[in-house]
Formats: C-alpha cells, structure tokens, sequence
C-alpha cells in the first residue's frame, strides 16, 4: 500500500465529505483520511492508483467549489 497527500482548501465537514465521496470512487483506494483544520487529505492506496488520477479528480471538484488542491510534497 502507498499513502498520497494532498493540500485542500476545505473549509468544513461538507467539503471533508465531497473530497472522501470523490476520492472513494477510485478504484484500490482503501483509506481516506481528512483533517479540516490542517486542510490536508491522506489517502492510503494499491500501487496501480495513480496519483496524477486522483489529483484531477480533486481538481475538477475544485473548479466547482473553488476550493484550493495540490499534490502535497
């Protein structure tokens, strides 16, 4: 398994639930975890998940909401 970080403007609960809803729909992600406050999302992956995949997934999301997404370093 591998874990991805992401930096998200999420301002709420709502937005912490669109990002795990989004993000739970990618197929060999087994683990979604979202800190508001800190404004970061930790997903734990199968290795055949790309990262590229879930950023534009997160990044049409954003576009809707104007939220910020970035691939955390």
């Amino acid at each position: 398994m591998a874990e991805t970080r992401f930096d998200v403007g999420m301002t709420c609960e709502g937005c912490a639930s669109a990002v795990k809803r989004i993000l739970g729909k990618v197929e060999g992600v087994t683990d979604i975890q979202t800190n508001v406050e800190a404004k970061s999302v930790a997903v734990t992956h199968g290795d055949s998940v790309s990262k590229q995949e879930m950023l534009e997934k997160l990044q049409k999301w954003s576009q809707a909401s104007g939220k910020s997404v970035a691939l955390s370093s």
